[in-house]
């Protein structure tokens, strides 16, 4: 490490000890290390609102801070009616108010340690030495990948082991139980895996053998059969396709009519102005390719436990870098299963 960038970072560690309130048991001024403390209550706050912005599909869904580890859903919307009457002219009869914010008592969210380790390696800080957003650049040069992660886990976690193996699972499968397993487990009366013609797909075809004519017909079913009945009129319902469905012939989201199409709206989300099932349509990183959600995005949520949010800065020479061990508990939480609808193994063509 460069002289230069040696006092930059030296004065980045201070202001992150500053920030967070550290005293000289946990960072020596001039040191190059901070000893593993907890993060500050209102830079843990910033953080998870700063995650938000470099994501436009989190910035739609619910990113929310809970006290407990486990505990109920939050349940961020009203989920059931809420008129009545009774009759306290019957002996023993009284209003009894229940809370309408979550409907159902399937699951609770258990929020898991997860490990957001990385590295600064000395070229890439010297690199950066030059730059007058140098403390910036080191806050947030991992961020966006970070949003990345929380939306890989969200739609392909199946599991929370021990040790996580990212060779293994490039998608993440292995780091903690998103949406699409929660569906899976505690609603599959509202997860359509297989057709009739086949126990292992779902055929969609406007010629041959085929469960479905074509994609909207597909969503139309969805919406009247596997939603609860409260929420099938929902205004805010979308629909979520996997990359496969995305096929000139039965759904084009890309290049349907010029610029009008569709709209890029950040760097991890595309909306269409094509519809299905009268429903809007987007992509989202990562999503199954074969598979397509529908929800309202106000019903997924991302949990992160207030308070458990560690961090540990270690000048690591004989690595040339420096190293930056992070860690929170998190959870992916379905809020209403009675509102969300996954269909799998989608197959564009008919069954040969």
């Amino acid at each position: 490490m460069q002289n230069q960038t040696r006092v930059l970072f030296n004065s980045y560690l201070g202001q992150l000890a500053k920030l967070n309130n550290l005293d000289g048991h946990f960072f020596a001024p001039g040191s190059t290390e901070i000893k593993s403390f907890s993060v500050a209550p209102a830079i843990e706050q910033k953080l998870l609102a700063k995650l938000q912005t470099t994501s436009d599909f989190l910035s739609r869904i619910n990113v929310i801070p809970v006290a407990a580890q486990i505990g109920d859903r939050v349940g961020v919307g009203v989920t059931r009616t809420l008129a009545g009457r009774t009759d306290l002219s019957v002996p023993g009869n009284r209003r009894r108010p229940t809370s309408p914010f979550g409907s159902d008592a399937i699951d609770q969210y258990i929020c898991k340690k997860t490990d957001y380790d990385y590295a600064w390696p000395y070229a890439l800080l010297d690199a950066w030495a030059h730059r007058p957003e140098f403390q910036q650049l080191c806050r947030d040069a991992v961020l966006v990948q970070k949003s990345q992660d929380i939306i890989t886990i969200g739609f392909n976690g199946v599991d929370a082991k021990a040790q996580t193996d990212r060779v293994t699972y490039p998608l993440l499968q292995d780091v903690n139980y998103g949406w699409l397993y929660k569906m899976r487990t505690y609603a599959p009366n509202r997860v359509l895996s297989h057709g009739g013609l086949d126990q292992a797909k779902v055929y969609v075809s406007d010629s041959g053998s085929a469960d479905y004519e074509n994609l909207d017909a597909l969503v139309f079913d969805v919406i009247h059969n596997l939603l609860h009945e409260q929420f099938r009129g929902a205004t805010d319902l979308v629909v979520i396709v996997g990359s496969d469905l995305v096929h000139e012939k039965y759904f084009k989201i890309v290049s349907e009519a010029g610029n009008t199409a569709t709209e890029i709206v950040a760097r991890d989300v595309i909306l269409s102005s094509r519809q299905l099932g009268g429903k809007p349509t987007m992509q989202v990183p990562n999503f199954p390719a074969n598979a397509l959600m529908v929800t309202s995005l106000s019903n997924l949520s991302y949990y992160q436990q207030t308070g458990s949010a560690r961090r540990n800065v270690v000048e690591e020479s004989a690595y040339d870098q420096i190293a930056n061990y992070e860690s929170v508990n998190d959870a992916f939480v379905v809020e209403e299963y009675g509102k969300a609808a996954l269909v799998e193994n989608i197959k564009l063509g008919p069954k040969v």
